[in-house]
C-alpha cells in the first residue's frame, strides 16, 4: 500500500509539473525575445541566410523528435538570423488544427490522421495545409495503456472508459484497433477526449480504464503499473501506418520557399543527430519535454526517423505518403470523423516533398 502511495504522488507530481510546464511555455513561447535568446548560444550547422526576413509561427508539441531538437537547440533562429520565429505550444493535432483555422500558426507538427482530416471535407474548407515533412513513424511510442493487468485484449475493455486526445494520431489507432476487434467505440466502451497532461489524474482517480497515448504519458502511466495492450505497432502492421508530420500553410509555403529549405535543413539536421547521437539529442529533447535524458533517449526506440533524401523519395512524400492519408481519410469517414473522401489528387495535392527535396541538395 504504501509503494503504491508513493508511486501515485510522484506521478500526481509529475502530471502538475506537465501541467505547469505547458502553461509556462505556451506564454514564454509567443515572445521572440526568448526564440533570439536560445539563438545566441547555437551556431548554425552551415552558413546561416541572413536574407530571410519571414515572420514565421511554429505549433509544436511534446513529442521525441527532431522537432524538438531543432526548438531547444535554436537552429532555425541562428540559421535565420533575421527572421521572427515563434514557437507555439499545442496539445495535439486538433490544437494545431484550430490555430490554423483562426491563423494563429503557419507551421505546425501534427499527426498524419489530423493531416488527413485537414485535406478532407469540411476541414478542407477552411484550411489549407500541406504536409512537407514526416517526423517519424510511429512505432510503440504511441500505446494504449490499461490499468487492469488482467485485462489481455480489447474485448477485457468492453464497458470501461478509454482516454485519447480527439483528431490525433493515437485517437485513429483506437478506432481502427477497436473496429478490428469487433468492438463499438459508441456503445461497447466510452471514449472520452482527453489531453496527455489530463491523464495522470485521471488514472490516479479512477475515471479512466485504459488510455491510448504518447510518450512521456505513455512512461508514465506504465510507472504506475500499466500495461502496454497494444501499439500503433499493431495498427501499422495491419496495414494503417501512423506518423507525426510537419505540416504549412500552403499560401504561406508559396511566398517563403527559401525560409522552408531552411527549416527542412534543420529538421533533417535533427535527425542525423538523432541517429548519430541519440544520447546528444536526447538532451534537447528532455529539456522541451522536462524528462530525464535517458528517458528520452529510451523514447527515440518507439518511433522510426528518416532524412530528408529518403522523405523526397517514393515511400514518403515523393509518392506513397498521399496514399496513407487516402487510406485514413476512407477509415475516418467509416468512423464518421469527416463528410467526405477525395479522390487521389486531392490528397497529392496537400503533400509537398519540394523543401525535403531542396533540403537533401
Amino acid at each position: 500500500m504504501t509503494r503504491r502511495t508513493t508511486g501515485a504522488a510522484m506521478l500526481a507530481t509529475a502530471a502538475l509539473a506537465l501541467t505547469l510546464s505547458g502553461c509556462v511555455e505556451s506564454a514564454d513561447e509567443r515572445k521572440a525575445s526568448d526564440a533570439e535568446s536560445k539563438a545566441a548560444e547555437t551556431d548554425c550547422p552551415w552558413t546561416p541566410d541572413e536574407s530571410v526576413t519571414t515572420t514565421a509561427r511554429i505549433a509544436w508539441q511534446a513529442i521525441p523528435n527532431g522537432d524538438a531538437v531543432v526548438k531547444d537547440r535554436g537552429v532555425l533562429e541562428a540559421c535565420l538570423p533575421n527572421a521572427k520565429i515563434t514557437w507555439v505550444q499545442a496539445a495535439s493535432g486538433g490544437d494545431v488544427i484550430t490555430y490554423y483555422g483562426a491563423g494563429e500558426v503557419d507551421l505546425g507538427l501534427m499527426g498524419s490522421a489530423p493531416a488527413a482530416r485537414s485535406s478532407s471535407e469540411p476541414v478542407v474548407r477552411d484550411v489549407d495545409i500541406a504536409t512537407i515533412w514526416i517526423h517519424d513513424v510511429i512505432g510503440d511510442a504511441e500505446s494504449l495503456i490499461v490499468k487492469d493487468a488482467a485485462v489481455t485484449d480489447l474485448a477485457g475493455l468492453k464497458g470501461g472508459t478509454i482516454a485519447t486526445p480527439f483528431s490525433s494520431t493515437a485517437h485513429y489507432s483506437l478506432l481502427q484497433a477497436l473496429a478490428d476487434a469487433g468492438l463499438d467505440p459508441a456503445k461497447d466502451v466510452t471514449v472520452i477526449n482527453l489531453d496527455p497532461d489530463k491523464m495522470p489524474a485521471a488514472w490516479l482517480g479512477d475515471e479512466i480504464d485504459a488510455a491510448w497515448v504518447w510518450d512521456p504519458v505513455q512512461s508514465q502511466l506504465l510507472e504506475e503499473g500499466g500495461t502496454r495492450l497494444i501499439s500503433s505497432s499493431d495498427t501499422a502492421a495491419a496495414g494503417r501506418p501512423t506518423f507525426d508530420v510537419g505540416t504549412v500553410d500552403r499560401a504561406f509555403a508559396a511566398e517563403n520557399e527559401d525560409f522552408l529549405t531552411t527549416w527542412a535543413k534543420a529538421q533533417d539536421w535533427a535527425v542525423q543527430l538523432i541517429q548519430d547521437s541519440p544520447a546528444e539529442a536526447a538532451e534537447s529533447v528532455a529539456v522541451v519535454l522536462g524528462i530525464d535524458p535517458a528517458a528520452a533517449e529510451a523514447q527515440f526506440a518507439g518511433l522510426e526517423f528518416h532524412g530528408a533524401a529518403e522523405q523526397a523519395g517514393p515511400d514518403f512524400l515523393g509518392g506513397k505518403f498521399a496514399d496513407d492519408l487516402l487510406t485514413t481519410a476512407q477509415f475516418l469517414l467509416e468512423q464518421g470523423e469527416i463528410e467526405a473522401v477525395g479522390d487521389a489528387a486531392q490528397y497529392a495535392e496537400h503533400v509537398d516533398a519540394g523543401p525535403a527535396t531542396r533540403a537533401a541538395e
